[in-house]
């Protein structure tokens, strides 16, 4: 199947569903274990801070392995980039199954979280197959399968963890992964334009101590966050300046390395950077209440709702309809309103939605509604912020530009659970006739103001980027 003048359009749409099916199987697998944290913890005998790391590994995995991948797949193809980080991701499923302990899955977490380094070689891809007029259409098409694979892996991962156990999920998605590949492997084929520049192939290599020191940094300052509840203050001063110190010395690589894995040009750019930052905050605040809900579900009352998995699954799945929903949806209204205002729009109910949860989380039908209203935000911010960006930057370097936007992006969603973590570490009380501690009200009320208030930081700045509403010839022209 290969991208021609002749048959361009019938192609291109069939790329784009083939292309879609990764954002399914890989929010599936990201969803199919939340209801099963508690679970974790209970039988890797785990603190909640130490709990958050199911996350955070693979994420952090992703957002050393998403500007990586963008940058191979410039230099080397995207149909052959894209096949080697699927298949570490399918290696990654058949870990996850065998994991007996919390380092087994961390690591098993971490090779499923690279297949995240798909998804800005795939936005590359349909950038490139799709007429600039049907490029929002084909966004919105693409980013409503993230949503509709977490409802998919919600619904189906609380049945299966509550009849089969969680290890049995990760046994349900594999034949699709596999399917999958072989799929890509045999019909997809897509000619690269940086590809076909041989000179500027040349040029291009991948910076191998920048992405070690890029690593360091982020692994290091999510362990200062994770040891914070400890009081060894001693040891998180360590890991913060040696985060500080890694996070320079990737600066000062990258400014002198022929081939930098990020273009810091763009950061200078006013309609790529504040819509990165945006996108970042909102991330970072969603994923502090990602993780806490299937916590609060299934403590024990009158701690949190003494539900079961499915339990968690019925007060995400309103969230995960509505998100999927509204990002379809956005997407035709990207047609009649500014990207820039469609993500002040969304940032700005996000912005309500943490305030409901702060003021009425006392059931489980009150939290439905405040995680619907994140939706709806979620969805927009999305929409506008990719788009801003997706329009900002020359076509030549699409993938160096997504993989710096999903790295910052990334990095919020490893903070905010590890954030959440601490919070519900450091606020714990007991019940009657149950063993062990768990968060009270009070780490809950924590975690809703602080993503609220981080959300209005996110307001602030994507107020200041409708008013900056540059054209993108001029961002082209800084290149």
């Amino acid at each position: 199947m290969s991208v021609g003048k002749e048959t361009a359009n019938r192609s291109s749409w069939a790329i784009l569903g083939i292309l879609s099916c990764l954002g399914l199987i890989v929010m599936f697998d990201e969803t199919m274990i939340l209801p099963a944290i508690p679970d974790f913890i209970q039988n890797f005998n785990i603190s909640y801070s130490t709990s958050s790391w199911l996350l955070s590994a693979y994420i952090i995995a992703a957002a050393v392995m998403t500007p990586i991948g963008g940058k191979l797949s410039d230099i080397y193809g995207k149909k052959r980039i894209l096949l080697a980080i699927m298949a570490t991701y399918t290696i990654g499923i058949v870990l996850g199954r065998f994991a007996t302990n919390i380092e087994f899955m961390l690591v098993a977490r971490a090779l499923q979280g690279i297949g995240m380094a798909m998804f800005p070689i795939a936005f590359g891809v349909i950038r490139e197959v799709l007429p600039e007029n049907k490029f929002a259409t084909g966004q919105t098409i693409f980013s409503s399968t993230f949503p509709a694979g977490a409802i998919l892996g919600l619904i189906g991962g609380a049945a299966i963890i509550q009849n089969f156990g969680w290890s049995a999920t990760f046994l349900a998605i594999l034949p699709v992964a596999i399917v999958l590949w072989v799929i890509i492997f045999k019909f997809l084929h897509v000619k690269s334009l940086v590809q076909e520049n041989s000179i500027l192939k040349q040029r291009q290599t991948l910076d191998i101590t920048g992405t070690m020191s890029l690593a360091s940094a982020i692994i290091l300052f999510l362990s200062g966050v994770t040891f914070l509840e400890s009081g060894a203050l001693e040891l998180i001063a360590t890991l913060f300046a040696a985060s500080v110190a890694s996070l320079v010395l990737f600066i000062l690589i990258e400014k002198r390395a022929a081939s930098p894995l990020l273009d810091f040009s763009l950061m200078r750019s006013k309609s790529f950077l504040p819509p990165t930052i945006v996108l970042m905050l909102t991330f970072l605040s969603i994923f502090m209440v990602y993780i806490t809900i299937p916590v609060l579900v299934r403590s024990p009352k009158p701690l949190g709702f003494g539900g079961d998995a499915l339990a968690v699954a019925e007060v995400q799945l309103p969230f995960m309809i509505v998100f999927l929903i509204s990002t379809i949806m956005s997407g035709f209204v990207l047609n009649k309103i500014k990207n820039t205002r469609l993500t002040l729009i969304g940032t700005v109910i996000s912005t309500m939605g943490f305030a409901f949860l702060f003021l009425f989380s006392s059931t489980s039908e009150m939290v439905s509604v405040g995680l619907t209203i994140l939706a709806v935000g979620l969805s927009l911010s999305i929409t506008g912020g990719f788009n801003t960006i997706l329009v900002s930057v020359p076509i030549s370097i699409t993938g160096v530009a997504l993989g710096m936007t999903l790295l910052l992006n990334l990095v919020g969603m490893s903070v905010g659970p590890a954030v959440s973590g601490i919070i519900q570490q450091l606020y714990q009380g007991t019940v009657d006739g149950v063993v062990g501690y768990f968060p009270t009200h009070v780490s809950y009320d924590v975690i809703f103001i602080t993503a609220a208030l981080i959300s209005i930081a996110s307001v602030l700045l994507a107020l200041l980027t409708s008013k900056n509403e540059l054209a993108v010839p001029n961002v082209e022209n800084s290149h």
